[in-house]
């Protein structure tokens, strides 16, 4: 890979997006090696979380490789000690750092101050790695990638500017409905825009969920308040409540449609109440694949990794 970091889908191109979710699929049935031997990683997470500590946990010690986990308390980046200061002195101690920001500016900082791979996992711009996952996932459902078509049913937020990127390098077409408002940015739809181009994907916009959903092969949604966002909850539930997927929307999309959803789910909210076990629901699929692309993105930042002085 000729990127340092993982800040975001677009620091990866086309081909090296498609060249990992077909290393995650074929590490996903056979031993991984250790790539990661005597290599130690820090994970500094300013937000709370379950799929994302466990997978990067578990795919760094699979690869032989162990990790350092530090809380908001701990750190306090920003607060307790400037951004900069943390990322150069963990670059003395560890091989690489993964984070979980509420900023995407903070990541930066940490790349640019930082002598080891920062790997975002999560900020409020993007989520790449539980894209990756989402992508591995289709893959694994449909046996392919290009000419697929995903719809994504609800807030322009930092899932979908990933999930846009990913499917736009990977030849997937994307549609997404929001309501007014809670449209994606102008910034990640030119740049979704121009990596489509290159690769025959169509990007399409639209209030209508149902318009939006109609013969479609993936149907896609997360959560309509996002951690942060909890003073803005009842307006939200407002301006959403007719983008829920439940039967009645899924029955528009193709037979085969495949339903996904990063969790955690809202029961009720964006998803109808047992939809997460209905017979089209990969929901639980891409949880696990979270582990899977992690190991091979981690396989092949530092397959011929070694950390600058």
């Amino acid at each position: 890979m000729n990127t340092k970091d993982l800040l975001s889908i677009a620091d990866l191109t086309a081909s090296e997006t498609n060249d990992l979710i077909i290393k995650a699929f074929k590490m996903k049935a056979e031993e991984a090696g250790q790539p990661l031997c005597e290599k130690a990683f820090a994970l500094i997470f300013e937000k709370p979380s379950l799929r994302t500590r466990v997978s990067f946990e578990l795919a760094i010690q699979q690869l032989g490789g162990f990790c350092i986990y530090l809380s908001p308390d701990e750190v306090g980046l920003g607060k307790r000690e400037p951004v900069a200061d943390v990322a150069q002195v963990l670059g003395r101690f560890v091989h690489g750092i993964v984070a979980r920001t509420f900023s995407h500016q903070t990541l930066e900082t940490l790349a640019k101050c930082s002598n080891v791979p920062i790997i975002n996992a999560l900020s409020d711009w993007e989520h790449p790695c539980q894209a990756l996952a989402d992508i591995l996932t289709i893959y694994e459902k449909k046996g392919r990638l290009q000419g697929l078509s995903l719809t994504y049913i609800g807030d322009g937020n930092n899932v979908a500017n990933s999930l846009l990127l990913a499917c736009s390098q990977t030849g997937i077409n994307f549609q997404i409905a929001s309501p007014p408002g809670y449209e994606l940015q102008k910034e990640i739809l030119q740049t979704g825009r121009e990596i489509a181009a290159e690769t025959g994907s169509k990007i399409t916009l639209t209030n209508n969920p149902g318009q939006s959903a109609k013969d479609t092969d993936i149907i896609y949604t997360d959560v309509w308040t996002s951690m942060g966002q909890e003073t803005e909850a009842a307006k939200r539930r407002n301006d959403f409540s007719d983008y829920q997927i439940n039967d009645d929307l899924l029955s528009l999309a193709k037979k085969d449609v495949i339903f996904m959803h990063p969790l955690p789910a809202h029961h009720g909210e964006e998803v109808a109440a047992g939809l997460l076990d209905h017979p089209c629901s990969v929901v639980y699929d891409q949880a696990e694949n979270r582990l899977h692309i992690q190991k091979a993105l981690l396989a092949e930042l530092f397959r011929d990794y070694k950390r600058e002085k």
